[in-house]
């Protein structure tokens, strides 16, 4: 039994300005915790030697003297806050403390030179003790303290003025890069502007030039791909041109003979099969016109606009279907909004009345015998002009209704006859003349079903517009 395996769904990237925000990020806290640690270190060793040298000064004034009546007095605060260097002489035995600047529970050190203590578990009770060496047997001793916190303190302070700064500057450097990175993403928008509107009637490539040359390859590379759709697009095209075109003679004479053999054909059963054979001929027929019609559509040259006024062409649509709604005992019907019976759009009169013809033809071949397809022409209650063909069918499952404008798809249960492409067409017509054409089931008066064709005239003035003269 082999086990299925579910490919894991790959993350988008993240954008390319938030990912240069966060290495930029790390890159200044980096280098100002780098900044800090060397001005740390480095300034602690210079500030070691600098003190310490002033503490063998200060011992080495204090050297040999025999007797000192009294030294200047230093307080807790000079102490702690200033780095005040405190004093103690003591006797030429080390035994007893003669004098000092401040009294503080250090003992003269057995061994001279320098030192750390601690007299308690707080850091103002860590001190550094340079302990003279003795000058003789009559001469005091000399030691002196500077309390070890102060020292850590002038370290932290310069570590933290060479570090700061650089942090500092980290919002102007984030407004600089996003200015930098704003100005070079600039082309990368016009291009995106270019992507979009390319298709496959697009006539020139994108300009690699107007792009970075980091991105160069990517444009080259996309102009390459869509050169190839459009070979590949084209070569479907004139196949599908040449096959709508050299069909379209043996099926003219196929239902030339099929016309010359009916008076000849016998009642029943051979009649039925007969009729059989015309329907099929006839949707052969159909289907070869509306591949030629679909391959000339899209090998169109750019659309030429004029002026096309709509209440005419709709009423012309309606006209072209009345025979065949009588056929099917269908109940065809037009309805103008009387504010939008000057209403025109911008197009080609052919191709806007294949839309219309289109919708109608589906309309009235799906809907039931007695029932009805009304063209609507108004405006919604937001004031945008649509125009919808509605009919009494069956409607469409809505799990197929996106499937509905592919070509040559046939929902499931719909009416023979049909080949699959009349929706197509007509979303292929309303995309190129700025349109929107929406499909919806709608529940009608006594439970009636059926579909709404609905054609937005996203380009027409709005409903208001017409109203107000504008």
């Amino acid at each position: 039994m082999t086990a299925t395996v579910t490919p894991t769904p790959l993350r988008p990237a993240p954008p390319l300005r938030r990912h240069l925000f966060a290495w930029l990020v790390l890159l200044h806290l980096t280098a100002g915790l780098l900044a800090t640690w060397a001005a740390y270190s480095v300034y602690g060793h210079v500030i070691e030697d600098l003190r310490d040298e002033q503490m063998r000064s200060m011992a080495d004034s204090y050297a040999g003297r025999r007797h000192v009546r009294e030294l200047p007095n230093v307080g807790a605060d000079a102490i702690q806050q200033r780095g005040a260097l405190v004093v103690q002489l003591w006797t030429p035995d080390g035994q007893r403390q003669e004098v000092a600047s401040a009294e503080l529970p250090v003992g003269l050190q057995a061994r001279a030179g320098f030192a750390d203590l601690h007299t308690g578990p707080l850091a103002t009770q860590r001190w550094r003790v340079y302990t003279a060496p003795a000058e003789g047997a009559d001469r005091l001793r000399v030691q002196v303290l500077q309390s070890r916190a102060f020292r850590q303190q002038r370290s932290i302070r310069r570590a933290l003025a060479e570090g700061l700064p650089i942090l500092a500057l980290l919002p102007a450097a984030l407004l600089l890069q996003w200015l930098v990175v704003w100005r070079a993403t600039r082309s990368l928008r016009a291009v995106a502007r270019d992507v979009a509107a390319q298709d496959e009637r697009s006539p020139r490539d994108m300009p690699p030039e107007r792009v970075p040359a980091e991105i160069r390859p990517l444009v080259q590379a996309f102009n390459a791909l869509l050169g190839r759709l459009r070979a590949a697009l084209q070569a479907q095209q004139r196949f599908v041109a040449d096959a709508a075109h050299e069909l379209r003679t043996p099926f003219t004479a196929i239902g030339l003979q099929l016309d010359n053999l009916r008076p000849h054909v016998p009642e029943g059963a051979a009649r039925q099969n007969f009729a059989a054979l015309e329907a099929g001929v006839a949707r052969a027929q159909r289907l070869q016109a509306q591949l030629l019609r679909l391959s000339h559509q899209e090998a169109a040259e750019p659309l030429q606009p004029e002026a096309v006024p709509l209440v005419p062409l709709l009423r012309d649509a309606v006209a072209q279907f009345t025979e065949m709604a009588e056929q099917r005992r269908v109940d065809l019907g037009f309805l103008a909004a009387p504010a939008l019976q000057s209403l025109q759009l911008q197009g080609a009169p052919v191709e806007l009345r294949s839309l219309f013809d289109n919708l109608l033809d589906n309309a009235v071949r799906h809907s039931l015998p007695g029932g009805c397809v009304d063209l609507v022409l108004h405006a919604l209650p937001s004031g945008d002009a649509v125009v919808d063909v509605v009919d009494e069918g069956p409607g469409i499952a809505e799990d197929v209704l996106p499937r509905v404008f592919d070509r040559f798809y046939r929902a499931p249960g719909a009416a023979a006859g049909g080949s699959g492409l009349g929706l197509a067409i007509a979303a292929s017509v309303a995309r190129r003349h700025g349109l929107r054409v929406e499909l919806l089931n709608r529940r009608g008066p006594e439970r009636r079903s059926g579909l709404r064709a609905r054609v937005h005239l996203a380009q027409a003035p709005t409903h208001s517009q017409l109203r107000n003269g504008t």
